[in-house]
């Protein structure tokens, strides 16, 4: 299909079989990374900037490592090594790297809404690494591509998110994607960690955990984002870990074929046991692996690349 979209900002923005296009490209692009020579000459002459004015493992890395295995040039920026720490504010050095000619400039910012007017004011293409509490969309997608890969389709899947859905751009994304490819989803809180309105979004909201667990096909933990919880939202950590977090007893009462999901980074014995962490149910380092296979399609898509992805 031709790729209509210079920009990925939101999943609310892709159409169900856009998300599915990603989604079977992406496959071809995870077969590059398992090759002796993990490189192609696809993307050979653009240039990728990546912006991360939030810290980052996983998101940065592998859209680094995405690029250079396309043949992409990279050079990365954070704020405490820019002008930002300076008083320079993100347009205006967004307007500056627009002044070197990037081809893609990939963008985390603590906000929302920054990632859109770029999008809406820079000729190249941007994509969002996510936004404030608003939307994480290739983190969503490689959730997606994870589970479609596991159980085949994403259509009647029961996947329940479970944790700080408050704070939570990741929840929104997948509940966003998830909805639109026909899964059922289900969030999981304590109530002074369910956002305002939560019960627009399209999914059965519950503050019990347990229920939940025997007819879900992925649990999907969210890290506690201690960083954000400036208010106390529950008592302690220990309370909150017995109540929601997710434990070998409650690995015990899944579904024979469910998974485990989790997008990082885990406060192991807050929101996940070490146990369940390392089961044999966890897709986690799986989630972390097609994450380079569904950024690489979509700095391909992002900047056109040419038709032949060998």
């Amino acid at each position: 299909m031709n790729w209509p979209h210079k920009d990925l900002i939101a999943i609310q923005d892709l159409k169900p079989e856009e998300i599915g296009h990603i989604l079977d490209m992406a496959s071809s692009f995870k077969e590059i990374s398992k090759r002796d020579i993990k490189k192609v000459p696809t993307l050979r002459g653009k240039t990728v900037v990546l912006l991360f004015y939030e810290a980052s493992t996983r998101t940065r890395l592998s859209f680094e490592i995405a690029a250079k295995r396309l043949s992409a040039d990279t050079t990365a920026l954070s704020a405490s090594g820019s002008s930002f720490s300076k008083g320079e504010t993100i347009m205006d050095a967004a307007y500056n790297v627009m002044a070197m000619s990037p081809d893609c400039i990939v963008i985390r910012y603590p906000y929302a809404g920054i990632p859109k007017k770029m999008a809406d004011l820079l000729p190249c293409s941007v994509i969002n690494a996510g936004d404030g509490y608003n939307e994480h969309p290739t983190q969503a997608l490689l959730d997606m591509y994870s589970m479609k890969e596991r159980f085949g389709t994403l259509k009647g899947l029961n996947v329940a998110i479970v944790g700080d859905i408050m704070h939570s751009r990741v929840a929104r994304s997948n509940v966003y994607g998830l909805k639109k490819m026909g899964a059922s989803i289900s969030l999981v809180a304590p109530k002074t960690l369910l956002p305002p309105r939560v019960e627009t979004w399209g999914a059965q909201v519950l503050t019990e955990f347990d229920p939940v667990i025997p007819h879900a096909d992925v649990i999907m933990m969210l890290r506690v984002q201690k960083e954000r919880l400036h208010d106390r939202f529950f008592p302690d950590e220990r309370e909150y870990s017995f109540f929601y977090g997710l434990s070998k007893r409650r690995v015990d009462m899944m579904k024979k074929d469910a998974v485990i999901m989790h997008p990082g980074p885990m406060n192991r014995g807050v929101e996940i046991t070490c146990d369940a962490a390392e089961s044999a149910r966890s897709i986690i380092l799986d989630q972390v692996e097609n994450g380079v296979a569904i950024r690489m399609t979509l700095l391909y898509l992002s900047m056109g690349g040419t038709s032949n992805v060998d």
